[in-house]
């Protein structure tokens, strides 16, 4: 059995606008990845907020790449506000939180590891969505 303790749990917050297409997500990812240099397969989980819980293109990326989606609420993804590198009125002003990707990211990686996760890649933004990727040991 190998030993994953030295393998942080790593995850990827996304947030979008309405009828974003997976070919824009999946674009956005893999240009990140690659920017990186961390393999697509280290990559445990995605996550956003619950108010994307229907949007088709994030339910068909995790379908893609075959990970789980985790979603969670403005409330939830409020406290990592202090952490986060970018804060945006207009995601406040549409979500009650200031960085979805970032915090989503955050709340996961944490919950997954149940310890603290820090960002590893900070809001990238293209065309209509937003990517983070955070990690915890």
């Amino acid at each position: 059995m190998t030993d994953n303790s030295a393998v942080p749990t790593l995850v990827v917050g996304l947030g979008c606008q309405r009828g974003c297409p997976v070919s824009t997500l999946r674009a956005l990812l893999d240009q990140a990845l690659q920017a990186h240099r961390i393999e697509l397969s280290q990559v445990k989980a995605l996550a956003s907020i619950d108010l994307k819980r229907e949007e088709p293109g994030l339910i068909e990326l995790a379908a893609q790449l075959e990970l789980p989606l985790m979603y969670f609420s403005s409330e939830q993804l409020a406290g990592y506000q202090p952490q986060l590198s970018h804060r945006s009125d207009i995601a406040f002003e549409r979500t009650g939180c200031y960085g979805v990707a970032e915090s989503a990211a955050l709340a996961l990686a944490e919950q997954l590891a149940q310890a603290p996760a820090k960002l590893l890649i900070s809001r990238q933004k293209y065309a209509q969505a937003t990517l983070a990727l955070a990690g915890a040991a």
